[in-house]
């Protein structure tokens, strides 16, 4: 079996060039309302933010901090009744990590980074702990390393059915591998499970649905999956909706209830959200289209992004 120390050096392609914009909506209805957000992009070695703007109508006072574990960049305000308005819009150059998939081993437990720790264990929309007889009967006798991932993810995408409107805010791992049908987010959490019940770091991550099919309805807030193979966390889509190759990360946690775009405390009539992203020509003038490939991507610079 491959290990983190056994992989082959990662290639380092040039960087894509991505413009997205969200637009979110509200109307709050409460005498006061707090709001605590999460939609601009995270600044990493591999994820550069080139530009970007942020507007809050009606404006008011923004408290920006950011997460020094996930990286990942909030802004909480207070508003009183009446509409509420707040728009993001930013370049991004993405710079993978990339590398052959039967180069990446699991890391041994023993070797794993502190941060990385927390990713083995069950949390709330993620019952490691009740899947693990199961996931060792289907998963636990194959070959370790990215590979294995990857039949996890095929293995979710086969069993499970993209449903709009098919689950809730209280939807877990357990209840979708049960009723079978999900969204992306439901997705994530299985495979996630899965994959701690047979002792792969796992992380639930959100971005925007680069490149998904037309017919799931307009661009939108998407989960995703970041698993710890060979020494970094790389890409996985097991709801097979979009492109891993155009996520621009946002948030990164154990679960959705760490990475929500936007939490809110009071009460609120709000739109769906209003989502743009394209691929731009860079620095360099050339435009280069995310797209789907053999080869493992990663965001993360390795243990010290972690």
């Amino acid at each position: 079996m491959a290990n983190s120390l056994d992989a082959a050096p990662a290639a380092r392609a040039a960087p894509i060039r991505l413009r997205y914009k969200a637009d979110l909506l509200y109307e709050v209805r409460s005498d006061v309302c707090d709001f605590i957000f999460n939609v601009q992009a995270t600044r990493t070695e591999q994820q550069r933010v080139v530009s970007e703007t942020l507007g809050i109508a009606p404006e008011q006072p923004v408290h920006a901090y950011t997460d020094p574990a996930t990286h990942a960049r909030y802004f909480r305000l207070r508003t009183r009744p009446g509409a509420l308005q707040v728009s993001c819009e930013a370049v991004v150059d993405l710079t993978h990590r990339r590398a052959a998939a039967s180069s990446l081993g699991e890391v041994p437990i023993s070797e794993l980074p502190a941060s990385v720790l927390p990713y083995l264990y069950p949390s709330r929309y993620c019952e490691s702990d009740r899947l693990h007889r199961f996931a060792f009967a289907e998963f636990g006798a194959l070959r370790q390393g990215y590979e294995r991932v990857l039949v996890i993810r095929d293995w979710v995408r086969r069993h499970v059915a993209f449903l709009s409107n098919s689950s809730d805010g209280n939807t877990s791992a357990c209840d979708t591998l049960v009723t079978k049908q999900g969204v992306c987010r439901d997705f994530a959490h299985l495979m996630i499970a899965l994959c701690r019940a047979v002792n792969i770091p796992s992380r639930f991550a959100t971005g925007i649905d680069y490149g998904a099919d037309p017919a799931l309805g307009p661009p939108d807030f998407h989960a995703y999956v970041e698993v710890y193979v060979g020494g970094a966390w790389y890409l996985f889509d097991p709801s097979g909706t979009a492109i891993p190759m155009g996520f621009i990360r946002l948030a990164t946690g154990r679960d959705a209830a760490d990475a929500a775009f936007a939490s809110i405390f009071g009460s609120v009539e709000w739109k769906t959200p209003v989502i743009e992203i394209e691929a731009i020509a860079g620095a360099d003038g050339v435009r280069r289209i995310p797209e789907h490939c053999e080869d493992a991507l990663s965001t993360d610079a390795g243990p010290a992004d972690a």
